[in-house]
């Protein structure tokens, strides 16, 4: 049950908003002087203060109140106070407003608006508190990876990513197959080389070869190589991916584009450790780990003969599954900026690439960033200098509800125009969403 501390000396005021809290499940402590305050918020876990201005009966200057307001926002600077004033105080409780106070109620107060704007403050203050704790588990998180892992320099924030890498190091020991999956452009090649580098044989070659940049008549040459005469151009040996890879890891991309005969080939090298050159008799013996990725459903292939279910299952001993960037929107940003050389993102711009759908993923992302880089004038980087189309711009998104501006306050610490431009409205628009909505106005 959320907690509101009342101090106000006199007694029928404090009595009165006991009651009424009580009546809305929140529960009270009371206080009769600044003193007895700043004692039980030393002791007592409160989740917001409302305070009187003014503690001494022959004085109506508010100079107590102010300086008890100002003494608990210099020892408890996240925690919401409310005002009590009477209107010889107005003057104090504005300047207190713009020092940090979350709002001030003259008395006799509103019961409806009280209670609207104490509610508010206290599902925002949990909400900032929620979110502080799961980015500090995050940022802990995030540094137990780097500090043990080899991470080759990736850039994430967002904890979909996290999941993966995780797994990723966590397999990255096993000498075991793992396919990769995901839409183009996601960075699978990069997991593939963070495996590599913290695996047993990180000190081996990391081979790569794209199966879907070659013909299918070529495929089989890059994978096992070919002798001198094997097929019309051969006029010397030549050594193939498993041979280079040998001690090390091969990472066969785009492994759906291998045709069948290949995919036989490939599952015998998987269960022996052997293969044959094209146009050779002489068979070779090779120790490597393999790691493939695709943006095909293999599934539907096996179901349609074009994919061997055997090899399928010979590759998939460990999977990882990357999600799409727009299923990761916390990477957008820290992956933007990654991409600059000298230049900085304005909130538009950044409120901009968080509404965009990335269809292309990082690819896409990179090359938005690079085009940017160049066009742009000056230092600071617009939205207008990103050329995405006007309908991935937040202004085009749904209107966003309760909750979401609720945690948009929350990631910015209460700052309005810091939340409007991460929702993509102004700050006119989201202060009329608040006031619809019920969400009281923070400092």
């Amino acid at each position: 049950m959320p907690t509101v501390l009342i101090i106000d000396d006199n007694a029928a005021v404090a009595i009165a908003l006991e009651v009424l809290f009580s009546l809305h499940d929140i529960a009270s402590l009371r206080a009769a002087s600044p003193e007895e305050g700043l004692a039980i918020l030393g002791r007592e876990a409160v989740d917001l203060v409302i305070q009187d201005m003014n503690f001494t009966a022959d004085t109506t200057s508010g100079e107590e109140g102010v300086a008890l307001f100002r003494e608990i926002r210099r020892r408890y600077p996240d925690l919401p106070v409310i005002l009590l004033t009477a209107w010889t105080h107005l003057d104090a409780a504005v300047e207190l407003i713009k020092a940090g106070a979350a709002d001030y109620l003259s008395k006799p107060w509103d019961d409806e608006r009280l209670l609207t704007t104490v509610s508010n403050l206290i599902e925002l203050g949990q909400a900032n508190r929620a979110l502080n704790q799961r980015l500090q588990r995050e940022r802990k998180a995030k540094r137990e990876l780097e500090q043990n892992f080899d991470l080759r320099g990736l850039v994430w924030q967002d904890p979909a990513t996290e999941r993966v890498l995780n797994l990723a190091c966590q397999v990255a020991r096993a000498d075991v197959p793992v396919l990769i999956t995901g839409p183009n452009g996601t960075g699978k090649e990069r997991i593939a080389e963070i495996i590599q580098a913290n695996s047993q044989v990180a000190d081996g070659p990391f081979v790569v070869l794209n199966c879907g940049a070659l013909p299918s008549e070529l495929i089989e040459a890059e994978l096992f190589g070919a002798d001198a005469g094997a097929y019309t151009g051969a006029s010397k040996a030549r050594e193939g991916k498993f041979e280079a890879a040998d001690g090390g890891t091969l990472f066969l991309d785009e492994i759906g584009n291998l045709p069948l005969a290949g995919q036989m080939k490939l599952l015998r090298v998987l269960e022996t450790g052997r293969f044959e050159r094209l146009g050779s008799n002489r068979e070779r013996q090779v120790k490597v780990r393999v790691i493939s990725a695709t943006n095909a459903d293999l599934g539907a292939m096996i179901r349609a003969g074009s994919f061997r279910e055997d090899l399928f299952y010979r590759l998939n001993v460990i999977e990882l599954r990357l999600p799409p960037l727009a299923a990761r929107p916390g990477d957008i940003l820290p992956l933007a900026l990654s991409f600059l050389r000298g230049k900085t993102l304005h909130p538009s711009a950044q409120a901009a690439l968080q509404a965009h759908g990335w269809p292309g993923n990082v690819r896409e992302l990179k090359n938005v960033m690079a085009r940017a880089s160049l066009l742009a004038q000056g230092d600071v980087i617009k939205a207008a200098d990103l050329g995405l189309p006007v309908a991935a711009t937040p202004a085009q998104e749904t209107e966003p509800d309760r909750e979401a501006i609720v945690q948009a306050l929350a990631r910015a610490g209460g700052v309005v125009s810091q939340a409007s431009a991460e929702l993509g409205l102004s700050r006119q628009a989201l202060y009329r969403r608040m006031e619809r909505l019920g969400i009281a106005r923070p400092a």
